[in-house]
């Protein structure tokens, strides 16, 4: 694609991809997807919003700082990076306006972005400062030392009081926006899970998980049949909450200058702690 439509940025056709306007005969394929020869491809082209990040003064809640990596609370609601459809009021503007310059790795769309929160989802994210620190952090991502704690309310009562699921995750054949546990294939995950409390008609979890794909947790538990609170597109029935029952709320990682172990930690935000003060 980049060869054929050199007047398109490389971001942009990656985000035309990702939102299936791209198909390969007839059908909408991976951006790793391997042509063989002959293949049909249609592009539908999307109107051109600006591909770059810029500033805005939206409030952000600094949890740990150095010259290395922020790393930041990130409410729910707020969606991590600009892309397709998202060009303002996100985590990226408020970082850019906050520290200005950030790593580049990402790209201008996600500078400083090295792994993503859902939209829903609340909690701690690290973010890269340098471009050295941005490979530092994702070396660490990718060898599994990174380690993430979430705390999770899922519908139903959890049979065991821990368990761990091994399931490999792929994009949803039927639902684009959906991942799925249930074909055959698909990309590794590992979710472990330790019951902290349990309501009546729900289950309280510490989360952890040694694997970083779309949608995890959430894909994980609903598919041993417990959905996380307020996850409609996961199968939890609708609810006042008005965002997932999932929350980032510690990560340890090394630092990358100082070789220094560093964990950062943030309580639930109040909403849910209303929420969960409402069960009995």
């Amino acid at each position: 694609m980049r060869e054929r439509l050199p007047q398109y940025s490389r971001a942009r056709l990656q985000d035309w991809i990702e939102q299936g306007r791209v198909l390969v005969n007839g059908s909408p394929e991976k951006r790793s997807y391997l042509l063989k020869g002959a293949e049909s491809i249609q592009v539908q082209p999307s109107e051109l919003p600006p591909l770059k990040a810029t500033p805005e003064d939206v409030p952000l809640e600094v949890l740990y700082e150095d010259p290395d990596v922020i790393a930041i609370d990130k409410p729910a609601g707020m969606v991590v990076h600009t892309g397709a459809g998202r060009h303002s009021g996100t985590l990226v503007n408020a970082l850019l306006h906050r520290f200005g310059n950030l790593s580049a790795v990402a790209g201008d769309l996600r500078p400083g972005i090295v792994h993503r929160l859902d939209r829903f989802t609340s909690g701690v994210i690290l973010v890269a400062r340098t471009d050295a620190a941005h490979r530092n952090l994702a070396a660490q991502f990718a060898a599994r030392q990174v380690e993430k704690t979430y705390i999770a309310l899922v519908h139903g009562s959890v049979k065991n009081d821990r368990g761990r699921i091994t399931t490999p995750i792929a994009r949803d054949p039927s639902t684009r926006v959906r991942m799925t546990a249930r074909l055959a294939h698909g990309r590794p995950a590992v979710t472990a899970f330790l019951v902290l409390e349990r309501f009546q008609g729900f289950t309280l979890l510490e989360v952890k998980i040694g694997t970083g794909r779309t949608h995890q947790i959430r894909v994980h538990l609903a598919s041993i049949g417990h959905p996380v609170a307020g996850d409609k597109l996961y199968g939890a029935p609708a609810s006042e909450l008005g965002r997932y029952f999932l929350h980032a709320r510690q990560i340890a990682f090394t630092s990358p200058s100082t070789g220094e172990r560093i964990t950062v930690a943030t309580p639930l935000p109040p909403e849910l702690e209303t929420y969960l003060g409402g069960l009995v």
